[in-house]
């Protein structure tokens, strides 16, 4: 099973960090921000990596899509 994350469900991060989600830990790069500030709609692939030293799993993000027909604005 493919597990995808988008901007909106990662709490709009707006720094690149680790952060904690009910899930593990979630790795957020420069680059992966810059693709959801150009694309908020945007989701990523959900990549494990090995267990963090508290146990808790922990992800990076891999692969994006970008949805064909993009949500309208929500201002």
């Amino acid at each position: 099973m493919v597990t995808k994350i988008s901007w909106q469900k990662a709490g709009h991060v707006t720094e690149p960090g680790r952060y904690m989600f009910r899930f593990g830990w979630l790795n957020v790069a420069a680059e992966d921000l810059a693709i959801w500030e150009q694309f908020p709609d945007a989701t990523f692939t959900l990549v494990q990596m090995a267990a963090a030293a508290d146990g808790m799993e922990e992800f990076h993000l891999g692969a994006f899509e970008v949805p064909a027909h993009p949500l309208p604005d929500r201002q």
